[in-house]
This record gives structure tokens, sequence and C-alpha cells, in this order.
């Protein structure tokens, strides 16, 4: 309850800050912005899944396709007292998973090739753990809410950013200098916002779907394992031509993070330093 009051309030600070960018344009622009919110909000509420599943070019498979992939859903889904999400493969090296859709009756898991290849039966389980307590949690849902409207934020801001530059196009304080440095500002701060809001939601969400994760599976060892593996895997990751390449968009959807960087970009990480998570992972005892 804390988590989703707390994912409430993101979301909601989210919203407010089109309506901000939006404001510069007058009343007429707030209610067009708050509009627009809630149009993204509806659209991520009921088509995120199909978009980001065919994103990453992910084919849904059967059980004659993929027999252990299902037999580790199908037992997790029992375990967690949830329906069965569909099952997909995403024809990468990458080794890495994610799950989607806006509840549990509508969810789906995929994983990659290289994460198949990568970890043993019990790793695996531990993953699809993880992935399952998202669904079960809905963190797909305000997951994919979060990372479109903090999209749908920088748009807007780079927008400012050019009317700044050609005169405000328009802008209600464009016949000042206060209306120019006002959507520089806003050009600056409001992507930094939509980011931190959005790192704030997935960061905080990565440590429950671990606890849950190792709760249904019984072995915290075994997501222990797999996430090291993982983070290894994918920072030594070379890309084939044929591989389906993560988008930073959608980077915060995999259990881990999918995209390579330095000190500084891992401040703006949408994932939980790994060290951490396993460091957790190793104290639970069941």
């Amino acid at each position: 309850m804390k988590n989703m009051l707390k994912t409430t309030v993101l979301l909601a600070a989210l919203t407010g800050l089109l309506v901000l960018i939006g404001s510069h344009w007058g009343t007429g622009g707030m209610i067009i912005a708050f509009l627009f919110a809630i149009i993204i909000n509806f659209g991520s509420y009921w088509y995120s899944d199909k978009i980001v599943l065919k994103m990453y070019r992910a084919k849904e498979v059967s059980p004659a396709e993929a027999p252990n992939l299902h037999r580790i859903v199908d037992g997790l889904a029992m375990r967690a007292g949830m329906p069965k999400p569909k099952v997909y493969i995403v024809e990468s090296g990458m080794p890495n998973a994610f799950a989607t859709g806006r509840n549990p009756e509508h969810a789906a898991v995929a994983a990659t090739t290289g994460i198949l290849e990568l970890l043993s039966y019990e790793e695996m389980e531990g993953v699809l753990a993880h992935e399952l307590a998202h669904v079960k949690n809905r963190d797909t849902l305000i997951s994919a809410i979060a990372a479109t409207l903090a999209g749908v934020v920088t748009m807007l801001a780079n927008m400012a950013q050019w009317a700044a530059i050609f005169g405000g196009f328009g802008g209600r304080d464009n016949d000042d200098n206060g209306g120019i440095i006002g959507l520089i500002a806003m050009a600056i701060l409001a992507p930094i916002a939509a980011t931190l809001i959005q790192l704030a939601i997935s960061r905080s969400r990565e440590y429950a779907a671990d606890a849950e994760g190792a709760s249904i599976c019984r072995k915290p060892w075994a997501l222990a394992n797999a996430l090291e593996k993982l983070e290894y895997g994918n920072s030594h990751y070379s890309p084939k031509v044929s591989d389906v390449q993560a988008k930073e968009s959608s980077a915060h959807m995999f259990i881990v993070n999918p995209l390579k960087g330095g000190s500084i970009q891992s401040l703006f990480s949408t994932h939980p330093a790994t060290d951490e998570r396993v460091k957790r992972l190793r104290a639970m005892r069941f």
C-alpha cells in the first residue's frame, strides 16, 4: 500500500510537469496538456504491452516450442496464485528478461535467447519469479505509464527549448526576457525532473520484486546468482547485426539494466546497484 501511494504521487507529479509545460501557452495550453496526459495514461493502460512486445519483435512460443520455459512459468504462476501469463522469446544474445501487461489477466513474460543460454533452470526460476512479481504487483502498468509520460515531458521540453530560441512561438510572456528565461529553465529542468521521478518508481520496485520473486520461487540464492551472471553478461555483451537491441525508453522493464555506461550514467540508471540487490537476496531465509 505504501509503495502504491508513493507511485500514485510520483505519477501525479509527472502529469503536473506536463501541465506546467503547457502553462507557458496560457490556460488553453494547460488544458491541452492535461487532456494529453489523460490520453497518454489511457493509451499506456490498454496498449503498452503490445507496443513493447512489437518493439522487441518478441515471438509467442508454445509449450512444445519452449517446454522448460513453460514448465517454469506454470509452476511459478500456480505458487503465486495468479493466471499464467503468455510466454515470449526475443531473438537476441543480450541476456535479459522482462514482463509487461496492464494486469495479471493480460500479461506476458519475455526472455531473450541469450538469457536462456546463460542461466541454469533454477536461475531462470528466480528471474521469472521476479518478473511475475512485477505482474502481480502491477508494476508493469505503472512503469509503462511513467516511462511514457516522462518521454512526453522530455519531448515537450525540447519543443519549449526551440520555442525559446525562436522567440517563444507566441507564448504568453515572449514579449520580455522573463518568458524566454522561463522557457529555457523549463527546457533544462523538466526532463531532469521527469527522469528522476521515473527512476524513483523503477528503483524502488526492483527491490520489492526481488523480495516477492524470492518468496514465490523460495530460492533467493538462485535469483542472486542469476543477477550476478546477468550483470556480467550484459556488460560484456557484443551485439550481432541480427540481435534486437534494448531501447533507452524501455530499459527499465528489464531485470537488469541492458544499457552500458560509466559511473555518471549509473547515477541515472533505472535499476538499483546489482551488488546491493544480491546482498539483500543472500540475506533472505525461507
